[in-house]
């Protein structure tokens, strides 16, 4: 079983704000694989449903970013899980708008919702860190990532989380590889090499025909 999380912040309020990205990729997951009506429960809204063989609960915290992990401990208590069965999605300022990594353990760089998962289940869990730039400077972070994407980013993020929906099977079984490759291929599909070249132009003019005759031919045709 997984329990996969996305984090956020609970209100219309916040819906649609660059640190609720998180949010959005569990609504799509849920929509796109037909896991049950979401309902409350571990101080937050789960979903159920199986992606491929596999069991999966998603899980949106509704305890405030910053409060995160007392959703997440709770869920994974519960379930029996272990931290290396979770996989949370959150929003990364330290990647360009529409890059995805995966990261496993280590630090929490800072994000306050990862801070409080930390401290509730400790770092070994896997995350999907979800680029959406950085303001520029350090003082400006907060109230970039709590205002709204926006309407200019809506065609990357729609291909980003449709992409997300395409590979979450493969991130399940645990080939990292293919679902950033899912990805990749919403975001920046290859462009068609089928297309074929253009003809060259035909000439204007016809080339003239190879001269075959002899130097004498040539000397008497002049003076006829």
């Amino acid at each position: 079983m997984k329990l996969i999380v996305g984090l956020g912040n609970p209100g219309a309020k916040y819906a649609q704000n660059r640190h609720n990205i998180g949010f959005m990729a569990m609504d799509r997951i849920a929509s796109d694989h037909g896991f049950g009506a979401w309902r409350g429960k571990f101080q937050g809204q789960i979903s159920d449903g199986r992606i491929g063989s596999m069991k999966v609960t998603l899980l949106k915290p509704e305890t405030f970013m910053n409060l995160s992990g007392q959703s997440v401990g709770e869920a994974m208590r519960y379930l029996k899980l272990a931290p290396e069965d979770i996989i949370v999605f959150h929003d990364e300022i330290d990647l360009a708008p529409g890059k995805v990594r995966l990261k496993t353990g280590g630090g929490h760089a800072g994000h306050n919702g990862l801070r409080s998962i930390h401290g509730h289940i400790g770092p070994d869990y896997d995350r999907v860190r979800m680029g959406v730039g950085h303001p520029g400077h350090k003082d400006a972070v907060p109230g970039y990532v709590l205002r709204d994407f926006p309407k200019a980013d809506a065609d990357w993020l729609d291909d980003e989380l449709r992409g997300i929906s395409d590979g979450i099977g493969h991130l399940v079984d645990g080939d990292g590889g293919k679902f950033l490759n899912a990805i990749a291929l919403r975001v920046a599909p290859p462009r068609s090499s089928t297309t074929a070249p253009k003809p060259k132009p035909a000439s204007e003019t016809p080339a003239p025909a190879a001269d075959t005759r002899s130097p004498m031919q040539r000397l008497v045709d002049r003076f006829r």
